[in-house]
């Protein structure tokens, strides 16, 4: 009855956890995505595509869109954004009938707060297993600091479909880790990982997590001293059954997608990005979507993007976006572990699996207040804090603090014409510092 009581008293807290999150969103987001569909509506086009039976548009996007970011493949136009986030509004779609009475940024800032919330069950359980040595509390506080700390909070506030993608993925990957840890949940697990893949390609590369998990379950059923690396022949059973569990849902999604995507493009691995109509198409076509090319530019963003000042127009943001070190100071405790076990490890590589696609993308995030492809990664740079065994001192809070007042500006200036002076855009996207 205790251990019911207490389970009740998590669920309890991860609701107040999702309310709160969802409340700050609400009141950061601008009042014409609230009350108006977003001009970057592309999941809502394509639940209404679907809709009316249609792969493609049925002709070109909508005149407010600016034809920004939309596939063109043999005359038709296609959204070419993983499917999932269309899924879930597309029974709003149904309902409200003309896709401009969906209010689709806030059908996503609705979702908001779900991530985070399950990133605090991802932390009690880590607590409760006696691998973290946490406070309770600890557990609170760093699941509002996902949310209100880092890109999260100017990410969720958007609602366009670039940022609305990062808010279902998040959810997914979290609900994933939850489901991974000990492969408790393995079907669940599989079948949540390959809705993220279905959501950001990307998150389909932190499938070590729950390898890691399963092996570790594996060699420990019936015998939790037992070394990690030693693995009976009783315990093959455990690990060929759990992975089938975790494979199977995997795959359904999977080739649900792929069929979609050759029925669309002939390709069943192709999402439609090849075929995309922007400025910068001559370098996909010179370089690829992804390689190695692309690398020093996007670690550049990510580490030395800086804010500078302009006689003519003050505070300068660089479209490019803020380096993580600025948005989010404290993951230096992240990359400076106290102590350090192997679930540590498997969250570190889950880590850089997820990252390195981004860093390899011919995009860095275009346009952003920080690094957004840093949503990807950034539950697993939590479980990294949590697993650390460095104590959270008041600096790491006072650099919680500086965060939350960071990422706020970004939440309530990024992307508002009151406010479109603080940023520096330059359209041919060559300009990663301040200019000369």
């Amino acid at each position: 009855m205790a251990d019911l009581g207490m389970r009740k008293r998590r669920v309890v807290i991860a609701l107040g956890i999702y309310l709160a999150v969802t409340v700050a969103v609400l009141a950061t987001m601008s009042r014409d995505r609230l009350l108006s569909y977003s001009p970057y509506n592309h999941y809502a086009l394509q639940a209404d595509a679907w809709l009316h039976g249609r792969l493609d548009l049925g002709g070109p996007p909508p005149a407010y869109t600016g034809n920004n970011d939309f596939a063109l493949h043999e005359g038709k136009h296609y959204v070419s954004f993983g499917p999932v986030p269309a899924v879930i509004i597309m029974p709003v779609v149904a309902l409200a009938g003309p896709v401009e009475r969906v209010r689709d940024a806030q059908v996503f800032a609705w979702l908001a707060g779900i991530g985070p919330a399950l990133l605090f069950l991802v932390f009690e359980r880590l607590r409760r297993s006696g691998r973290s040595g946490r406070q309770p509390w600890h557990s609170v506080a760093l699941a509002l600091l996902f949310a209100l700390g880092t890109v999260y909070w100017f990410t969720a506030v958007q609602g366009t479909v670039w940022f609305a993608g990062h808010v279902v993925g998040v959810a997914l990957c979290c609900g994933y880790l939850l489901c991974s840890l000990e492969a408790r949940h393995p079907a669940l697990a599989g079948l949540l990982l390959a809705l993220a893949f279905a959501t950001r390609p990307s998150l389909g590369f932190a499938v070590p997590f729950f390898l890691f998990e399963l092996f570790r379950a594996a060699q420990t059923e019936g015998n939790p001293d037992r070394p990690l690396g030693e693995i009976g022949g009783a315990c093959w059973a455990t690990l060929l059954r759990r992975g089938a569990r975790f494979a199977v849902p995997a795959v359904a999604v999977l080739v649900v997608v792929m069929v979609h995507n050759h029925l669309r493009f002939g390709d069943p691995t192709e999402f439609g990005h090849r075929f995309l109509t922007v400025a910068w198409r001559k370098r996909i076509d010179t370089w690829g979507l992804f390689s190695f090319h692309y690398l020093g530019r996007n670690l550049s963003v990510l580490l030395t993007g800086l804010p500078f000042f302009s006689p003519d127009r003050g505070l300068q943001i660089n479209g490019h976006g803020l380096a993580l070190w600025l948005t989010s100071p404290f993951y230096v405790w992240a990359l400076w572990p106290a102590r350090v076990g192997a679930r540590y490890w498997a969250a570190a590589l889950a880590a850089i699996c997820v990252a390195l696609p981004n860093l390899l993308y011919q995009n860095s995030g275009w346009v952003q207040f920080g690094y957004r492809f840093s949503n990807d990664f950034a539950p697993f740079l939590f479980v990294m804090i949590v697993l650390s065994g460095r104590k959270l001192s008041p600096p790491f809070w006072l650099l919680g603090a500086v965060a939350m007042v960071v990422n706020g500006f970004g939440a309530v200036t990024f992307d508002r014409a009151e406010h479109r002076h603080f940023y520096f855009i330059d359209r041919t996207q060559r300009i990663v510092h301040q200019p000369d």
